[in-house]
C-alpha cells in the first residue's frame, strides 16, 4: 500500500523538516495550504528544493513525491485527511483555530466508516499542544465520536529542534526553496500515539515527553531568545555574530547551564546530556552562511516573556529546585530592552516602561511570579545592559554566584 501524510501548513517548517522526513520515509506528502502560489508551484513541480547551510556551504536536496490543495475548499480537504495514513499539522500556534472544523469533520467521518486510528503530529511551537487542540476539536465533533475519540486519534506533542531561517531568496530562484541548519531530528510524545507507531526516518519517541518539551522551551528557545536580545544591544545583525562574542557566549551559556540543571531535577535524566545539548546547540548558532537575523530570534518580546514562556518559565523552574537565576535574570532584563518597530503593543509596553517602571510592566506581562527581590536585581542588569556594559553585568553576576556558593 502506498503510504499517503497530510501537512496542514506549507510553511518553511512544513515544507524544511517534517516532508522532507517523510519523503525519506516512502510518503506521498499532501500540503494543505491557503496560498494559492504555494500550491500552483507545488502542483506543477511535484518537487521543492532544500538547502542544508553549514559553514562548510550550501548541499542542495529535492523533496518529491508531493502535492497540494487548498485548504479553503473544505471537502477536499476534508476528502484528503480522511484517506491519510498520517498527518502532521505546521500552521503555527494561533492558526489551529482555524482549521479545527476541518480536521474535525475529516475525523468524524473516519470514525463513521470504521477507519484505522489517525495520528496528529502537532509541529508547533506550543506547551500542550495536544491538550489545546483537542479541545478544538471537540467543539466540532459528536457526543459519539467524542466517546471514542481516544481510541481512533493520537494527538502527539512535537518538539521541533531543527533552525528554519527566513532566507533572502534571489528573483531567479525557486520561491519553494527553504534554507535550513543541518539538524534534522524530529522528537514526539511517544505516549500520543495510538496503534502502531509509523516508522520515520530521524524521528525519536520519548516518555513522558514533559522532559524533551522542557529541553525545548527552556535550553533551545530561551537561549535563543536570550543571544538575539543581547546581540540586538550590541548592534549585531546575525544570530552567529552574536554567539561569537565572548561576553554573549559566557551570559547565554551560563544561562543555559542554569535552565539545564533545574530541568535535571525536574525530570531526574542526566545533567551530562543536557550539557551536551547545550554546547552542541550553542555550536549550531554559530553558523554563519545560516543568516539568522536577531530581529527574527527576538521578535514577539511580549510572547517570549508569558509567564510560562521560555525566560519567565526557565526562571520559574529553576526558582522550584533551588537553582540560582541571576543569569535567566539577565536574559529578562535584556529582553525589555528589544526593540521590535513592527510590534505595535510591545512599543506601547516599552513606553510604559519608561514612565511607570519595570516593576509595573513585568506585573501586566507575567503576572507577580517574580520575586521582589529578583525584580531589584532585573532593574540593575537593565541599566547596566542599557550602558552596554557587559563586563559590569558578567562581575555582577559572578558577585551574585559567589555569594550563594558561600552561603550555601
Amino acid at each position: 500500500k502506498k503510504l499517503k501524510a497530510v501537512i496542514y501548513g506549507a510553511g518553511n517548517i512544513g515544507r524544511g523538516f517534517i516532508a522532507q522526513l517523510l519523503y525519506k520515509s516512502g510518503y506521498e506528502t499532501v500540503f494543505l495550504d491557503i496560498d494559492s502560489n504555494t500550491i500552483d508551484r507545488i502542483n506543477k513541480d511535484k518537487s521543492y528544493p532544500i538547502c542544508i547551510v553549514s559553514d562548510d556551504g550550501i548541499e542542495k536536496t529535492y523533496v518529491k513525491n508531493v502535492r497540494a490543495v487548498n485548504s479553503n475548499d473544505t471537502e477536499s480537504a476534508v476528502k484528503e485527511i480522511y484517506s491519510a495514513d498520517i498527518m502532521a499539522t505546521s500552521v503555527g500556534a494561533g492558526v489551529l483555530k482555524y482549521i479545527a472544523q476541518t480536521v474535525a469533520m475529516a475525523i468524524e467521518k473516519r470514525i463513521k466508516d470504521n477507519l484505522l486510528p489517525l495520528n496528529i503530529m502537532l509541529c508547533e511551537n506550543l506547551n500542550y499542544a495536544d491538550k489545546i487542540f483537542k479541545q478544538l476539536l471537540f467543539k466540532y465533533l459528536s457526543e459519539d465520536a467524542i466517546k471514542v475519540f481516544d481510541k481512533n486519534v493520537g494527538l502527539i506533542e512535537a518538539s521541533i529542534g531543527r533552525m528554519v531561517p527566513v532566507f533572502e531568496k534571489s528573483g531567479a530562484e525557486n520561491p519553494l526553496t527553504v534554507y535550513v541548519e543541518p539538524f534534522d531530528i524530529l522528537h514526539l510524545d511517544k505516549d500520543g500515539f495510538v496503534g502502531e507507531i509509523p516508522q520515520i526516518k530521524n524521528v525519536v519517541t520519548y516518555s513522558p515527553f514533559k522532559y524533551f518539551m522542557q529541553r525545548k522551551l527552556f535550553i533551545h528557545n530561551m537561549c535563543h531568545a536570550f543571544c538575539a536580545y543581547l546581540g540586538a544591544v550590541k548592534g549585531y545583525n546575525y544570530i552567529s555574530e552574536a554567539i561569537s562574542d565572548s561576553d554573549i557566549k559566557y551570559l547565554v551559556s551560563m544561562a543555559g547551564t542554569s535552565a539545564a540543571q533545574a530541568i535535571t531535577l525536574d525530570n531526574k535524566e542526566d545533567l551530562v546530556l543536557l550539557l551536551h545539548f547545550l554546547y552542541k546547540l550553542l555550536y549550531r548558532f554559530n553558523n554563519r552562511n545560516l543568516k539568522d537575523t536577531v530581529a527574527r530570534v527576538g521578535k514577539d518580546p511580549l510572547r517570549k516573556l508569558n509567564a510560562d514562556d521560555r525566560l519567565i518559565g526557565a526562571y520559574k523552574l529553576c526558582k522550584k529546585h533551588g537553582v540560582n537565576t541571576v543569569y535567566i535574570i539577565i536574559s529578562i532584563a535584556a529582553a525589555l530592552h528589544f526593540k521590535d518597530i513592527k510590534d505595535s503593543k510591545w512599543q506601547q509596553i516599552q513606553s510604559e516602561l519608561e514612565s511607570r517602571g519595570i516593576s509595573y510592566t513585568l506585573y501586566t506581562i507575567c503576572g507577580s511570579v517574580i520575586e521582589q527581590n529578583d525584580i531589584k536585581l532585573i532593574i540593575e542588569y537593565y541599566n547596566l545592559i542599557k550602558c552596554g556594559d557587559f563586563k559590569k553585568v558578567i562581575n555582577l553576576s559572578e558577585k551574585i554566584l559567589g555569594e550563594s556558593i558561600k552561603n550555601y
